[in-house]
């Protein structure tokens, strides 16, 4: 029996392998770093090879490292980015370097698509067209039309690893059904492209890939494959999904009423239902196809949630009552000890965390901002409100999931990522948005999702939502919200959301005043 799983997570700066146990047992693991390429102001690029090579010398470290015999594995499956958007031409070889979704040069299609069509794009793909495969498609074949000819079909970079190992050709890419809500092509809950919305952005239906499920068996390991990563050819290489979906999937949230906390550079949160539900009205949610048939993932995130902590602990608690604090993980464990004195609520003090712009929903003048600090707050106090403005943040996408969702029982959060170590900001989370929070075991996550979604395809597992289930083990016990504290912040959450209401006006009119 094949005794041995692979998952590969295709990120935007760095690639990770990991080898298992079919019971979600870690034997080994290798990370490299993928290059962005940035040859003018604005534009954003990759190279689907890197993505290869990248993937090939990882999995080579894992069997290397491991000792295994590469006949012994089972399955490979990769995850990937979601919202950048590749391409290849007829021999499956890059038509164009991969469009990052940090690349900007689609704004005006994104503003065309939105002003147009933003209600119906939402309606039948489950996202607003901020989110850019479409947008990004618009832009080559009205910028580059020579390029645009050249590509046969659109692909992800999993599609594009998995199809190379494979072999493909052109015609054969694919694109799995979690990554269809990012399209502003798709109708998402028929798990097809739209022919209503392919017509009003005038893209050819032909230069989109099939639509399959994460676990279809897409092809086998070619020789030349084998060699590059030190795989046996014939190995079975499944779809694979996007990297948010198979971080859920690992992270075991799989029942309706779960939510993931992914509390890493972007602070995103992620519910699980069992319906459809496009957020037409704030378009702020993105409602994605799980990995598990009939579920849905609705997800919101502030695009630099974590990073908010890392940029206050370098600018402003790099000193302390004029003492120079050294810039390690311990310094992170002391701010939070220190918060952790403060009472909740910051003593009236509030914290906007859009310091980019807001995502979800599209504010893209918005900036950070703290509100209502006076001569008695303190460095604690600040940083306890940069922890309470990520909880609140994300109790406005829980109340617009409850508004499209009245019945909805939550069950519990779980929290993956570096800011799920912090109990203090747990503590809050849990008290903001009055659901059990729950650390995991598993320091990664997309990789065994795509390990699980590897063993399903080749028959080791019956149920993916059990499998999931069964191998991911919490930490501790779920830490439970405190009742006091939950009223206090029920009432904070809505005076938050009124600045929050207040700031994107102000900004907005900020960025639109003539200069001088």
């Amino acid at each position: 029996m094949k005794r041995f799983l692979i998952g590969v997570d295709l990120g935007t700066s760095g690639t990770k392998a990991a080898l298992y146990t079919p019971d979600g047992q870690l034997i080994a693991e290798a990370s490299q770093e993928v290059p962005l390429y940035h040859p003018r102001p604005g534009v954003v690029e990759q190279e689907h090879d890197d993505f290869y090579r990248s993937a090939a010398q990882t999995v080579n470290q894992c069997i290397q490292s491991s000792g295994i015999d590469p006949r012994d594995v089972a399955a490979i499956s990769f995850d990937s980015q979601m919202a950048g958007v590749g391409s290849v031409d007829e021999t499956f070889r890059p038509a164009v370097r991969f469009d990052s979704w940090l690349d900007m040069r689609c704004q005006p299609y994104i503003e065309y698509l939105d002003r147009e069509y933003g209600d119906r794009i939402t309606r039948l793909t489950g996202c607003p067209p901020t989110c850019d495969h479409g947008p990004k498609m618009l832009w080559w074949k009205e910028e580059q039309p020579d390029d645009y000819r050249r590509i046969n079909k659109f692909v992800m970079p999993s599609g594009y690893v998995a199809g190379r190992m494979a072999g493909l050709k052109g015609d054969d890419a694919f694109i799995d059904y979690t990554f269809i809500h990012f399209s502003a092509l798709s109708d998402a809950q028929a798990g097809q492209w739209s022919d209503e919305l392919c017509g009003l952005l005038g893209i050819s239906r032909d230069k989109l890939p099939r639509i399959v499920p994460p676990w279809e068996i897409i092809g086998e390991v070619t020789n030349e494959a084998a060699r590059d990563f030190g795989l046996a050819p014939g190995t079975p290489v499944a779809a694979g999904a996007g990297d948010t979906a198979a971080g859920a999937l690992g992270a075991g949230v799989v029942r309706p009423g779960m939510l993931l906390d992914t509390a890493g550079t972007a602070s995103v949160l992620a519910g699980c239902t069992d319906r459809f539900t496009p957020d037409v009205q704030h378009r702020a949610l993105l409602v994605m196809r799980s990995v598990v048939p009939d579920l849905w993932v609705p997800l919101a995130y502030i695009a630099g949630g974590g990073l908010a902590l890392r940029w206050f602990r370098d600018q402003f608690y790099n000193t302390l009552r004029g003492e120079p604090q050294p810039s390690d993980d311990d310094l992170y464990d002391r701010m939070t000890a220190a918060a952790a004195g403060v009472p909740a609520g910051a003593d009236g003090l509030f914290f906007s965390p859009h310091l980019g712009g807001r995502i979800c929903p599209a504010e893209p003048a918005m900036r950070g901002a703290w509100v209502g600090f006076s001569w008695t707050h303190t460095q604690a106090h600040f940083f306890r409100a940069v922890l309470e403005g990520v909880a609140f943040e994300y109790a406005y996408y829980l109340n617009i999931l409850h508004s499209l969702i009245p019945e909805l029982e939550l069950i519990e959060a779980r929290a993956i990522g570096g800011g799920a170590r912090s109990r203090v900001w747990n503590q809050i989370k849990a008290d903001i948005l009055n659901v059990p929070y729950q650390p995991l075991q598993r320091a990664e996550f997309a990789t065994w999702g795509s390990a699980l979604i590897a063993g399903y395809a080749v028959g080791l597992f019956t149920d993916l939502a059990e499998a999931a289930t069964r191998t991911t083990a919490p930490y501790g016990d779920p830490i439970q919200p405190c009742a006091d504290t939950v009223d206090l912040y029920h009432r904070l959450a809505g005076q938050y959301q009124r600045w929050q209401d207040t700031f994107a006006q102000t900004f907005r009119s900020l960025d639109h005043t003539p200069e001088a």
